[in-house]
């Protein structure tokens, strides 16, 4: 959860009174400090390869001054490289306090009548228009790789429980640079999100962490739904990760799904027998560290899979896919679950999240 006051987080628990500041920024230099956002919508998806997108409505004109950026590539909402600094404000008692929602690339905009529409997404978006000019070899070790794949669009950040280690030398990208990065991070068994100071923070992946928010059915203006549908297509109870060894030879690890709350779970109704489903990266130089990565893999995919409510409730600023909740009602009590989506609105009007049970 993002950082905010005692007063902050009692207010935030009942209606309150909201604003939302967005500055302008292109290549360092400050370009508006203060657009006028009349409307909006933030969602996050951690499923995407770019989770967050953005819509605003800023008037046309506003206090003398034109927001409609036309042709202009140097106006505060083209889309020429600027970036909108998007805080959330909360009224504590006569002031506001503003929480840092994060940094975001403008996409597009356009004028319709007297309001500009302006749509941004998050920053991993520059690492996904950036296919390679040319085959890219990785060399050195994991963590360098990442740093060759996304800086200096990006600053990149570790978790120093993380163990870096040598690539095989030989492999190659073709065009994909997020693709690429997603591959070694399955490798690593980590995960990397933009954080709300715009640097990529790669960390092991898991679902752990101490509950930010209880929620409960009812209470507060709180509504929870189950959410899915059920099929068998695609479904498995394990995940084979396949690599390479120096001297050539193909080694694997297997995951098998192994909780008691799964309804795929290994050696349950679904199928007594193994039902797997496989990826493959030269990554992965030894047997341990398949498993490391099917574990990881199993975990990840599971966050499509399970089962999933979906909450109504007042706007929570604070709050961020990833973060663990406790949910009461729809026949849970207290039940661990994590944010999977979120749809914050820029105006007065409900937060909507999708949260999967743990």
């Amino acid at each position: 959860m993002l950082e905010m006051s005692d007063t902050a987080l009692a207010v935030v628990q009942r209606s309150f009174t909201m604003k939302v500041r967005a500055e302008s920024w292109r290549n360092g230099e400050l370009l508006a400090a203060d657009i006028p956002v009349a409307d909006g919508n933030e969602d996050r998806d951690r499923s995407l390869a770019v989770p967050e997108r953005i819509s605003l409505t800023v008037p046309r004109r506003d206090r003398g001054t034109t927001w409609d950026p036309g042709a202009d590539p140097d106006h505060p909402l083209a889309a020429d490289g600027q970036q909108l600094h998007i805080s959330y404000g909360v009224d504590i008692g006569g002031d506001f306090e503003w929480i840092d929602r994060g940094w975001f690339l403008i996409t597009e905009s356009s004028a319709d009548g007297d309001t500009v529409s302006v749509t941004l997404q998050g920053l991993l978006s520059l690492i996904d228009e950036a296919k390679f000019a040319a085959p890219f070899q990785p060399s050195g070790t994991l963590a360098s790789t990442i740093r060759s794949l996304v800086e200096p669009a990006l600053t990149v950040t570790f978790d120093g429980t993380l163990t870096d280690r040598s690539v095989p030398v030989g492999m190659q990208w073709d065009s994909d640079r997020l693709g690429a990065l997603a591959e070694v991070l399955d490798a690593w068994a980590a995960d990397a999100y933009v954080t709300e100071d715009g640097l990529l923070l790669v960390e092991p992946l898991a679902d752990t962490g101490s509950p930010v928010l209880s929620l409960t059915d009812g209470r507060g203006g709180t509504v929870m739904r189950w959410q899915g549908s059920s099929s068998r297509d695609g479904a498995f109870n394990c995940v084979v990760a396949q690599g390479e060894d120096a001297n050539g030879n193909q080694i694997q690890g297997v995951a098998y799904d192994l909780d008691s709350t799964s309804p795929y779970r290994y050696g349950g109704p679904f199928n007594p027998l193994p039902v797997p489903t496989t990826f493959a990266s030269p990554l992965m130089t030894t047997v341990d560290q398949c498993r490391k990565g099917a574990a990881s893999k199993l975990l990840q995919l599971r966050r499509t899979a399970s089962r999933r409510l979906g909450v109504s409730m007042v706007p929570h600023p604070g709050l961020m896919t990833g973060d663990i909740v406790l949910a009461t009602g729809a026949g849970l009590t207290n039940a661990r679950c994590v944010i999977e989506t979120l749809s914050l609105p820029y105006s007065p009007s409900d937060m909507s999240l999708t949260v999967r049970v743990l």
